[in-house]
């Protein structure tokens, strides 16, 4: 950290896939379950209400979406009303992965620009910062995003970041793809993250894009800034956001490094 410590907010702690970047989780998800109900699964098929069409970007965010794999697996073969959901949960979960880690080899994947201008704007501020993604797979995408070649490219921060620096690099802890015993919407991943910044949760900004996030912030008692890259704004603000973003870009960072959430004027 270069600066003083806002007086303000103590922490921002991101979720990491539709807040800071655009993976390709929910594509992973889609074509594992398409493989398995028109392959290995077919037999099954006509006694579930799945369908290419039915697989939703909604029904993603809703049911799936900022869920640890397995618990994500379940939900998903549940909501589609799969037989024996529990018993095949691990299939498709194990399946997903494989997907997923063929798409991010194939740099299927992005970051969103005004993410890493809200990263860089609060840890110019002195706010210690941390990730808190369920997927085991966060620290992957972090690690390939080089912000300092952002900064540079685009004006965006106050400090020189070091050659090769990534996004990963940026934050003081990183708890994503850990072992908890309850997963989103409980609070304990955010409630390691505080205590492992050291800052009391309701002195930690949650920045999330899941109704199932919000809860969780919202649970563990700490201010939810919901990212609502999909039109699901309504649905956030229903799970308890205290504010409700297209962009980060629309947050007040004046305000917000001094303790105030709210939305830029004009």
């Amino acid at each position: 950290m270069t600066s003083d410590r806002s007086p303000g907010y103590g922490a921002v702690i991101f979720d990491v896939d539709g807040v800071l970047v655009a993976s390709p989780h929910e594509q992973a998800w889609r074509e594992s379950l398409c493989e398995l109900m028109t392959g290995e699964w077919s037999a099954v098929r006509d006694r579930t209400t799945w369908s290419e069409d039915a697989f939703s970007s909604q029904v993603y965010r809703q049911v799936m979406s900022g869920k640890p794999r397995m618990s994500g697996a379940l939900a998903g073969l549940q909501y589609f009303g799969v037989p024996d959901a529990t018993e095949r949960a691990p299939v498709y979960a194990d399946l997903k992965q494989r997907v997923l880690l063929r798409l991010i080899d194939e740099r299927r994947f992005h970051a969103y620009p005004d993410a890493l201008r809200f990263v860089l704007a609060v840890r110019g501020a002195g706010m210690a910062i941390a990730a808190a993604s369920s997927s085991k797979n966060a620290h992957r995408f972090l690690r390939a995003i080089r912000l300092d070649l952002f900064a540079r490219e685009s004006s965006a921060g106050r400090e020189r970041l070091p050659e090769g620096m990534t996004l990963l690099d940026a934050f003081d802890a990183d708890l994503s793809g850990r072992d908890f015993a309850q997963g989103k919407p409980n609070p304990e991943i955010f409630l390691a993250a505080a205590a492992e910044l050291d800052v009391a949760p309701s002195a930690c900004v949650v920045v999330e894009d899941a109704v199932s996030g919000i809860q969780a912030a919202k649970a563990g008692t700490m201010v939810a800034l919901g990212t609502a890259r999909a039109g699901d704004e309504t649905d956030l603000e229903r799970a308890g956001a205290d504010l409700v973003v297209s962009t980060l870009d629309d947050v007040d960072v004046e305000a917000f490094v001094t303790g105030r959430l709210i939305r830029r004027s004009g």
